[in-house]
């Protein structure tokens, strides 16, 4: 068992932080005391003490919505978990996907930012001044072609020793595909299940 310092508080309850073990997104935040701790161990259910209703409460034990355990990490002193979990539903009581009112979704940061843009651009194709915007208006043909230039490129500087022109050209491929994923109406999220996929 982790050597995790229940005495801190008066109550014997540290916070626990529930991650989503895919997405990385935080979930809720919950506290438990060391018969919340064990039986979340042993059951692989998500379990906490409720200082509300004063006993053990596994989430989802009404509304089947569970946490199931993936992993547990505790901090620096001792005193915080960290539960990384399997969502079945949302989490909030409320409703909604997170205790924040947030929906939990894949997000690959700046790429997640760029995908919006050119969704963006997508459904204002007639923005002039855009350059995806006048790709989208060429029509499916012209991006594909540009995606099959460009992995040409990537291909021709991988033989040679410039890395900087290999990585310029990665970009470009990349920035391309994903203005052919949306095209065809595909994020970066249902190419990735597809590899969870085989993965199995």
């Amino acid at each position: 068992m982790m050597k995790i310092d229940f005495n801190k508080d008066i109550n014997s309850l540290v916070p626990a932080i529930i991650q989503d073990s895919e997405t990385k997104n935080v979930l809720m935040l919950g506290y438990m005391n060391l018969e919340a701790y064990e039986k979340t161990i042993a059951t692989k259910k998500v379990t906490f003490f409720s200082r509300s209703k004063k006993r053990l409460w596994t989430k989802g034990e009404e509304s089947k919505n569970f946490l199931n355990l993936v992993d547990i990490k505790i901090d620096c002193d001792n005193d915080a978990l960290l539960i990384l979990a399997s969502p079945e539903g949302p989490t909030c009581h409320r409703g909604s996907d997170t205790c924040w009112n947030e929906t939990n979704e894949q997000n690959y940061g700046f790429l997640s930012q760029l995908e919006a843009t050119i969704k963006d651009r997508k459904e204002n194709k007639k923005k002039e001044d855009s350059y995806v915007a006048s790709l989208f208006r060429k029509g499916m043909n012209k991006i594909a072609q540009k995606v099959g230039e460009e992995a040409v490129e990537v291909v021709i500087e991988a033989k040679d020793d410039n890395d900087r022109l290999f990585l310029d050209e990665s970009a470009d491929l990349l920035f391309h595909y994903l203005i052919l994923l949306q095209a065809k109406g595909y994020r970066l999220k249902d190419v990735e299940d597809v590899l969870k996929e085989r993965q199995k």
